[in-house]
């Protein structure tokens, strides 16, 4: 399989009214986060079920890809990634993170980090024996980088299935201070995915930093808690 045989059958699955609403779904307005991006009209099952015949396609290939303004192309370019770091591949794994990290600033929409950053940055992550190479997470949590940013507390959800919490905490700690909505919302579900296999560790830092965190972040991180408790955290009476 080809890269225009790719773009050819992604063409064909175009649909011209979803992607009017997928423009408007993913804030491509001027001064909006998705600004210039174009889209196909593609729903990610059929983008997941297309991936699939073309998993053989080089970084190469997906580097043109990514390098495209049409979010299609760059979501079906991360599964196909995603696909080759999960499954059997004869490129080591490190170059897939490399090729990853590289492109940072080219995942640039929620959908496209939430898709890949675990899967990739993170499974990696997790299973190097070099722990320093976890800094690069903390780098992208102090980028100007919006995607940076979400891509720094996204990866950590593999650090979490695996009951590892500690970087998850640390870098929700830079973000606090953010103040975008995506990175609220994206701080508050991996602290409440903590919370679902920890509640007594993500209770722990909520109480230290609950007053000072925007509401969304808060909102999020408690989704799962009683009525109650969730009700005195956001009253502020704990």
């Amino acid at each position: 399989m080809s890269l225009s045989k790719l773009k050819k059958e992604l063409k064909q699955n175009a649909d011209q009214e979803k992607a009017k609403n997928h423009l408007r779904f993913f804030k491509t307005g001027k001064g909006e986060y998705g600004e210039g991006q174009k889209f196909l009209g593609i729903d990610t099952p059929t983008k997941r079920k297309i991936a699939k015949k073309y998993t053989d396609l080089s970084l190469c290939d997906l580097q043109d890809l990514l390098d495209s303004n049409i979010h299609d192309y760059k979501l079906i370019a991360l599964i196909i990634l995603v696909n080759k770091n999960c499954g059997r591949s004869d490129r080591p794994q490190k170059d897939i993170f490399d090729f990853y990290i590289k492109n940072s600033k080219k995942i640039n929409n929620w959908d496209l980090v939430d898709i890949s950053a675990p899967h990739i940055i993170g499974k990696y992550l997790c299973r190097t024996s070099d722990v320093r190479q976890r800094e690069i997470l903390y780098e992208f949590a102090r980028s100007e980088n919006l995607w940076e940013k979400r891509i720094s507390i996204i990866s950590t959800f593999a650090f979490i299935r695996e009951n590892q919490f500690a970087d998850t905490l640390k870098i929700s700690e830079i973000l606090l201070d953010d103040n975008h909505d995506l990175i609220h919302k994206a701080v508050g579900w991996m602290l409440r995915e903590v919370g679902n296999r920890d509640r007594n560790i993500e209770e722990e830092f909520l109480k230290k930093h609950c007053k000072k965190m925007p509401r969304t972040m808060l909102r999020y991180a408690i989704e799962k808690f009683p009525e109650k408790l969730r009700k005195s955290y956001l009253s502020g009476n704990i």
